[in-house]
């Protein structure tokens, strides 16, 4: 199996991005899969651009991108991607689209296909915070995770995709008080064991998951 796996460059006036800081960290083999890294653009399009043109080079079998959620204490595999870009704030050129659709003749929604909870519970197992996620925002993260999903359906850039969000790192929050945050190293084994789960879980398990409110 050969797994694409991005990471966002740093975001506005950061000098990191621990999506990407945590994917270069990345073993190049995990048993019989193969890891291929690319990192992308925070900008709406242009990151699809990136990605699509890295696995027409690299003919994966899975796309998993993996994105920033400052505030999150966990690993959260996304449920679903929504066909809207509604930017609360400019991206890296500046854009800032709002109450867009992504494609015009894209689904509503794309859910991953990705064995996410068999990733969540085996995180848990050595001890990472993880749980599903069921919103990936409207800003870049959902905007990629919604362009997987449309390209592997339309054009079958890849048989699964999906999407990780992952927490700050700690030089991220040195001057943010109260924020939670997680070790590079960490964040690094745990997509790491995300990307076991999905070798060893050709479906997902049943698994409480859901949220509540």
């Amino acid at each position: 199996m050969r797994v694409l796996i991005t990471g966002f460059d740093p975001f506005g006036g950061e000098k990191i991005n621990p999506a990407w800081e945590a994917v270069k960290g990345m073993k190049d083999r995990i048993g019989e899969i193969e890891i291929i890294k690319l990192e992308i653009p925070t900008v709406f399009h242009k990151a699809t651009e990136v990605l699509v043109e890295g696995a027409k080079a690299c003919n994966p079998d899975v796309i998993i991108a993996i994105g920033q959620a400052g505030g999150r204490y966990d690993i959260t595999p996304e449920r679903v991607a929504i066909n809207i870009d509604d930017a609360r704030i400019k991206d890296n050129d500046g854009a800032q689209p709002i109450d867009v659709k992504i494609y015009e003749d894209g689904e509503n929604a794309y859910f991953t296909n990705l064995p996410i909870k068999a990733m969540v519970e085996a995180m848990k197992k050595e001890g990472i915070p993880a749980s599903v996620s069921n919103t990936a925002g409207t800003f870049v993260c959902n905007h990629i995770m919604y362009s997987i999903m449309y390209h592997i359906t339309k054009n079958k850039i890849a048989k699964k995709g999906g999407f990780i969000h992952v927490p700050y790192i700690p030089e991220q929050v040195v001057d943010k008080k109260n924020v939670p945050y997680m070790e590079k190293s960490r964040i690094t084994k745990a997509l790491e064991i995300a990307i076991e789960a999905l070798g060893e879980n050709e479906k997902d398990i049943k698994a409480v998951g859901g949220t509540e409110f």
